[in-house]
């Protein structure tokens, strides 16, 4: 009964402040009720009994992605009006082609599960006090590919954010 209601509790909140972000009028406060927000999924992660996600909701969402999103709104001149002029370099037809094989690739990833749904299935993770050690073993082990090319992709976007903030190069 406890447990339903905490539940019930962490879910309003969760849902509350999830449309006060949505509905704030300043860019900041809607980071911070977004910060507030990532608290409370912990809070309800901490409630299932996944205490490693709850510390790394707290870690990288709350701390991490939410300073980017601050130095985000304090770097972007939000009162500037948009420009007026196309950019010479802006290349128009290669940004399409790289999105129809993005597309392309989440079309045969979709019909390769639809094909054989129990491929794509991750190996099940027994249950117990150590769930830290297997998530570790499995990221290490069965998913260290996609691991790397998720570090890679995130180096990508680093870079390419640094590109455009710095337009002189």
């Amino acid at each position: 009964m406890g447990q339903a209601i905490a539940f019930y509790t962490l879910a309003a909140c969760i849902l509350g402040f999830g449309v006060l972000v949505i509905t704030a009028k300043n860019t900041v406060h809607s980071i911070m009720f977004l910060v507030v927000n990532f608290l409370f999924v912990a809070g309800l992660y901490v409630l299932l009994g996944a205490q490693f996600l709850a510390v790394i909701q707290v870690v990288v969402y709350a701390g991490g992605i939410v300073v980017l999103y601050l130095f985000v709104v304090m770097l972007v001149n939000l009162k500037r009006p948009p420009e007026a002029h196309q950019d010479r370099r802006r290349r128009g037809r290669l940004g399409v082609t790289c999105a129809l094989v993005v597309l392309a690739e989440l079309v045969a990833i979709a019909a390769y599960k639809y094909v054989s749904p129990a491929a794509g299935l991750p190996p099940a993770l027994p249950m117990g006090p150590d769930n830290v050690a297997q998530v570790g073993m499995l990221l290490y082990t069965d998913y260290l590919i996609p691991f790397e090319l998720a570090s890679m992709l995130l180096l990508v976007a680093m870079v390419g954010a640094i590109v455009l903030a710095k337009r002189d190069l």
